[in-house]
């Protein structure tokens, strides 16, 4: 197996430096490259096959949303991690939306970030424990209750597709099942984040829940 060819995204060389020794004495990683805004990323991907970016969300010229939004347009393959100091909710949606696989915090340890990376290639998502409890936080407080009388209206496919992410089956394993690309899941997947108002994975497993769409006991 080919090792995972990895591009660091961050304004800040120390970051990167921080990435590469906790990522490169792992057996299966190549640091490929480097960048230090969105514009330098897309610059790296004309002449360099990368499967996952690292990438910071703050950074000048272009920033990680809009590299990100650019990059999953160009090169759909490319997986994307988001990093970040703050846990900003707004930043973590926008990334997502944007194609992001995850989002990590910039104090994450080696541990986390190798599982964030193994995650993502296996073609899950991750979300750092601190990310995920602040989405979890909002959903259980009920955002966004005042529309929740609305209906949202969900296709019989997306409705197959949402079953199989609640089993937590990756975007390739249900392409298989329902025989379309893993890329027509992805779209469906996002077509679901949007109809739902929900921002990750984890959102659309507890929306399906909440809404009695799929019992937690189904198999």
């Amino acid at each position: 197996m080919a090792n995972i060819k990895i591009l660091l995204a961050d304004d800040h060389k120390i970051v990167r430096d921080g990435i590469k020794l906790m990522l490169e004495p792992h057996v299966g990683i190549d640091i490929e490259a480097e960048a230090g805004n969105g514009k330098e990323v897309l610059e790296v991907l004309e002449n360099t096959v990368i499967d996952l970016i690292i990438m910071d969300i703050n950074m000048p010229e272009m920033d990680g949303i809009e590299a990100t939004r650019r990059v999953k347009e160009k090169y759909p393959d490319v997986r994307i991690l988001a990093l970040t100091m703050s846990n900003d909710d707004l930043h973590i949606r926008q990334m997502i939306q944007a194609g992001a696989s995850g989002y990590i915090m910039k104090s994450a340890g080696r541990s986390e970030l190798k599982e964030a990376v193994n995650a993502i290639m296996n073609g899950k998502h991750y979300f750092s424990d601190e990310a995920t409890h602040s989405i979890m936080m909002d959903l259980v407080k009920g955002k966004g209750k005042s529309g929740s009388s609305e209906p949202v209206h969900i296709t019989d496919r997306e409705l197959e597709i949402l079953e199989l992410i609640v089993k937590e089956h990756t975007n390739q394993e249900i392409g298989e099942k329902l025989f379309i690309s893993s890329r027509t899941v992805d779209a469906h997947r996002r077509n679901l984040l949007q109809k739902t108002g929900a921002r990750n994975t984890a959102g659309l497993v507890k929306f399906a829940f909440q809404h009695n769409i799929i019992s937690p006991d189904d198999d």
